[in-house]
């Protein structure tokens, strides 16, 4: 199964000891919304005010590879995957990564640019 914004939450959630409603309260959310967006319903947030406060109560540190899944996966669940290809989907961190201000690897870079002019390269 792909990795979802659903269940990396809820797996975060649940390994914090924290009940849905008991989560909820710490990040100010309506827990019936909440459970929508666990169970892959509603959109995760958007803001990254509100994902840092996410991560800040799951006690996920800023920067680190958590972190870094949390966001991408809240940003990858706004796009519909039938109008990407799986091979640019997979590379989408890496572009999400460099429109918050953090550098990508170089290697992450080669291989985003190497996706999307494989992608955009007319056939002979």
């Amino acid at each position: 199964m792909k990795p979802s914004f659903a269940n990396f939450i809820r797996d975060k959630r649940i390994a914090a000891g924290l009940t849905l409603r008991e989560f909820c309260r710490l990040i100010g959310f309506d827990a019936s919304n909440w459970s929508k967006i666990e169970r892959g319903i509603k959109t995760p947030p958007k803001s990254k005010k509100v994902l840092d406060e996410i991560a800040t109560v799951l006690k996920i540190k800023t920067g680190s590879q958590g972190y870094k899944e949390l966001l991408d996966l809240a940003a990858l669940s706004t796009i519909p995957e039938e109008l990407i290809e799986s091979e640019i989907l997979d590379q989408l961190p890496v572009f999400f990564r460099t429109v918050w201000g953090e550098k990508p690897t170089e290697e992450e870079l080669k291989t985003l640019i190497t996706k999307i002019r494989s992608a955009w390269t007319p056939e002979k």
